[in-house]
């Protein structure tokens, strides 16, 4: 009787499992890939000086664009080596953009750049209008880069591969 139960019980389990896992891996695969080189959404990032930089600024560059917060315990685990990527490769047509999020306290996010001495353009979606036209970000940290022309070549979702990162880096940064 009680091995008559079970096997309906784990049968009807089956469809639900199976149904979870397509969904888990169609949300992977959502979240990490994008479409073969598409353009960077037209943005203007107001930087924490004042001024603003936009994406029409990035061409002739490859950019790295990060959308962070303060209280992301991975951004934060992941900005020394955002660092170390930036002072790399920033003599060779290299640039970053730290975006913190619209929920981060203005007042953090400028602790955390100055007393981190973030060498980066950082800049503060306070609206939330830029994690949402860049394919409507909610988790952090989300990072793009784009290629010298301004095309989104790879997004990342969490923190990065760093030694892939850099390969891909420098291979954008062969191209012309």
């Amino acid at each position: 009787m009680i091995h008559a139960f079970r096997l309906p019980l784990q049968a009807s389990r089956r469809p639900f499992f199976a149904v979870l896992l397509a969904l888990s891996v169609s949300a992977v695969l959502a979240l990490t890939g994008c479409a073969a080189r598409e353009d960077a959404p037209a943005s203007t990032f107001v930087l924490l000086d004042g001024t603003t930089t936009t994406t029409a600024d990035f061409k002739g560059k490859v950019t790295l664009v990060n959308f962070w917060a303060t209280t992301c315990v991975t951004c934060v685990k992941e900005m020394p080596s955002l660092v170390n990527t930036h002072n790399k490769y920033k003599g060779q047509g290299y640039d970053t953009v730290a975006v913190a999020m619209s929920y981060d306290p203005p007042a953090w996010v400028l602790n955390f750049t100055q007393t981190r001495q973030l060498p980066f353009k950082v800049a503060f979606d306070n609206t939330g209008e830029l994690a949402k036209s860049w394919g409507d970000v909610r988790l952090t940290p989300t990072t793009y880069l784009l290629d010298k022309q301004g095309r989104i070549v790879k997004r990342f979702v969490g923190e990065p591969d760093f030694t892939a990162l850099h390969s891909l880096i420098e291979e954008l940064l062969a191209q012309s």
